[in-house]
């Protein structure tokens, strides 16, 4: 399946771009999503542990499936106060 994550924040810094094409064997997970993010972009593997994926428009866990024409996206933690 051809992926397209949509970068933002710290992540989009490190990869040079707004969005990363993934193209992963069905069925994908959260956490395939992540590994493959680390791979295809080195430089976001010291992130890739903590980075918040975004299935739709709901956060998802590594444990989620994504379907086939969701939008995916990818958000480095937040901190500060």
């Amino acid at each position: 399946m051809k992926l397209a994550v949509q970068l933002y924040a710290r992540a989009r810094e490190l990869a040079g771009q707004d969005h990363v094409e993934l193209d992963l064997d069905e069925p994908v997970l959260v956490g395939d999503v992540r590994q493959a993010l680390a791979s295809t972009v080195p430089d976001l593997a010291p992130l890739a542990p903590g980075l918040l994926i975004a299935v739709g428009t709901d956060y998802a866990d590594d444990g989620i499936v994504v379907s086939d024409g969701k939008t995916v996206a990818c958000f480095p933690p937040v901190s500060g106060g």
